[in-house]
């Protein structure tokens, strides 16, 4: 049975408006990813650690006293509010806020800067070798690998290391860090752990 010609026109007609929206939509969706690519690229060249006016220039991470006693008692709000990030992506860091928070604290720098790095070197403590409780890369070198016995003994003996073998030694930016903690970085760990402290910041 012949079919209609005008029939025919109609499916005809039916599949390309069929078809052209299907590539108009690929393209509104290829559109939109680009799009929210450029805005993260664009929000990572604004982050500033501590603020400071200069898009380029990098604030020490190291603290006061007199801000560390202004913020002590803001300490339950930074607990919260870092647990409450650390547990939406399921980092089991989020145990051990106030401990991170009291060693910052105590060692005079900045809260974030321990959980950056983790987030960093392991996502977050997700991707650590077994029973290492290793977060940071801390003492890591091909077949060595550092382990602790726990997340709070890690916490406690890589904050003790920052202090002494950076903050004391005057590396106090991300880009003076990443120089020996990571020397091989082309820049990116720096970049990275900088994008991690905006995202606990604005969470």
């Amino acid at each position: 049975m012949k079919m209609p010609k005008t029939l025919l026109l109609a499916i005809v007609f039916m599949l390309t408006v069929i078809i052209n929206s299907i590539l108009i939509y690929g393209f509104y969706i290829n559109y939109e990813f680009h799009k929210s690519q450029q805005n993260i690229l664009a929000d990572l060249d604004k982050i500033d650690i501590a603020a400071g006016d200069g898009k380029n220039i990098q604030p020490p991470l190291v603290t006061s006293s007199d801000s560390i006693d202004s913020e002590v008692k803001l300490v339950d709000g930074r607990s919260a509010n870092l647990k409450r990030y650390l547990r939406s992506i399921n980092s089991p860091l989020f145990e051990y806020t106030d401990v991170l928070i009291e060693e910052a604290d105590e060692k005079g720098y900045d809260y974030k800067l321990l959980v950056a790095i983790a987030l960093q070197e392991s996502t977050g403590c997700k991707k650590i070798p077994p029973d290492s409780y290793n977060c940071w890369g801390w003492g890591i070198y091909g077949d060595k690998i550092t382990r602790f016995s726990s997340y709070e003994e890690g916490i406690r003996i890589v904050s003790d290391g920052i202090k002494r073998n950076y903050i004391d030694k005057g590396l106090v930016t991300t880009e003076d860090i990443m120089r020996k903690y990571t020397p091989g970085s082309n820049g990116s760990w720096a970049w990275a752990v900088r994008f991690f402290f905006q995202r606990i910041e604005s969470f």
